[in-house]
């Protein structure tokens, strides 16, 4: 009655329990501890940051727009395959895309946290935006890879070597990419240098990222194989918009190449005073239909059964040649080998594509092997005896990789390498 709270509501209140369990305490007088009666809790935001994504409207795109923007995807991807075998020099795969619509939550729900964006801007043929995403790992292999190692260099997170590096990799592929879409759209495309972020997603703000993404988007995902090192899933998000300018892209320039010229038929041949085909006699040739008879020039041929001098008798069943093949200029298709050539003549080729990509480099004086007794002895002053001899050379090592050997150097105040082999 004073406002005094009892000891009994006290104990419960310490006990966790809510004080309208408590009997007698309090009489309704105290405020739930949940902030009232009937009132929900709110539920926390399955975006994270406080976005809450909308509806997923899928009227906005039918399924002969998803076909056509799957045929770009993988079209486009096929050509960003090769780029990257040519970088990390390992098989690469990447399936036939799946196109469905989605929004931020699908995003968040269906990938591992963090990943890195990597933003693909068109500047020339079309204009939209579209967003790879890869998981962090794939990076790390990646750019592994890519700076000479063997792909197990993982440990750690992706810093900003690993976005520029993976930055001039989507450059590369992307750009193959815009080639091929050319191509197909008969105009040159081409695209600005992409930015890659490593993200957690969980407390960013989409809208930050891209506007696009605060709403419902195209999503296009890939499964992207690389060697035995990674079996992983490759997102790419398109705008509806530039989407539906891609779908419609592609449908204005299909029908100039059905609607291409046919054919011009050969001028019938000059009359000779040999008696036209009768379309009856083919009846009774095998494998002949009487219909292909009417459609084939009015050429003087002799008649079945009545070989003419110099004419030779055709076999019986055969299929008449048309008069056009007779003279064509046919030669041995050309292909460019796949074989034969070394793939470290092919990543030679193309390390002009990563040399503004930093490495570390670090020299090693020498190693030795201790007892965890030994270790715990420590202090300073102690003498950590080196398997290496005094005066062998040291070895250079980049990105944990040996390459050289070289001898110390005193350069003014600072320690220097000069390097006396190069390891093959």
């Amino acid at each position: 009655m004073d406002g005094m709270l009892s000891q009994e509501e006290i104990n419960a209140l310490l006990a966790g329990m809510d004080s309208s369990g408590g009997g007698d305490a309090g009489g309704g007088d105290a405020a739930p501890a949940d902030g009232g009666g009937d009132a929900p809790a709110a539920e926390a935001p399955s975006g994270g940051g406080g976005f809450v994504a909308g509806e997923i409207d899928e009227s906005l795109l039918n399924d002969v727009e998803k076909d056509a923007i799957g045929e770009v995807a993988n079209i486009s991807m096929g050509s960003s395959a090769t780029t990257l075998y040519s970088l990390v020099n390992q098989k690469v795969n990447i399936t036939t895309p799946q196109v469905e619509l989605a929004n931020w939550n699908t995003v968040l729900n269906n990938y591992e946290k963090p990943c890195v964006f990597i933003q693909i801007k068109y500047t020339v043929g079309l204009e939209g935006t579209n967003i790879l995403i890869l998981k962090e790992r794939d990076v790390m292999v990646i750019t592994d890879l890519m700076m000479g190692g063997d792909g197990t260099n993982t440990e750690g997170e992706v810093g900003e070597l690993q976005l520029s590096a993976i930055s001039e990799a989507m450059n590369q592929m992307m750009g193959a990419a815009a080639t091929s879409l050319s191509t197909m759209i008969g105009q040159k495309v081409d695209i600005s240098p992409p930015e890659a972020t490593l993200l957690d997603m969980i407390d960013d703000d989409p809208s930050e990222i891209s506007e696009f993404l605060t709403g419902t988007f195209c999503r296009v995902t890939f499964k992207l194989q690389i060697g035995e090192l990674v079996d992983s899933t490759l997102m790419q998000l398109y705008p509806i918009d530039f989407a539906k300018s891609l779908k419609d892209t592609i449908s204005t320039e299909a029908p100039a190449e059905e609607a291409a010229p046919a054919p011009a038929p050969a001028a019938a041949a000059p009359d000779m005073g040999m008696p036209a085909p009768d379309p009856s006699a083919a009846a009774g040739m095998p494998g002949m239909d009487p219909s292909m008879m009417q459609g084939m020039p009015q050429m003087g041929m002799p008649q079945m059964g009545m070989p003419q001098m110099g004419m030779p008798m055709m076999p019986m069943g055969m299929p008449m040649m048309q008069p056009q093949m007779m003279g064509a200029n046919v030669q041995p298709a050309q292909f460019q080998s796949f074989a034969g050539g070394s793939p470290m003549m092919a990543a030679g080729e193309n390390i002009g594509l990563i040399k503004d990509v930093p490495l570390e480099v670090t020299v090693e004086l020498g190693r030795t092997a201790k007892a965890i007794s030994d270790i715990l002895d420590f202090a300073p002053g102690t003498i950590i005896e080196l398997e290496k001899v005094a005066g062998e050379p040291v070895d250079v090592l980049v990105n944990g990789k040996f390459v050289a050997k070289g001898e110390v150097v005193v350069i003014e105040e600072s320690f220097g390498v000069r390097v006396t082999e190069i390891v093959q």
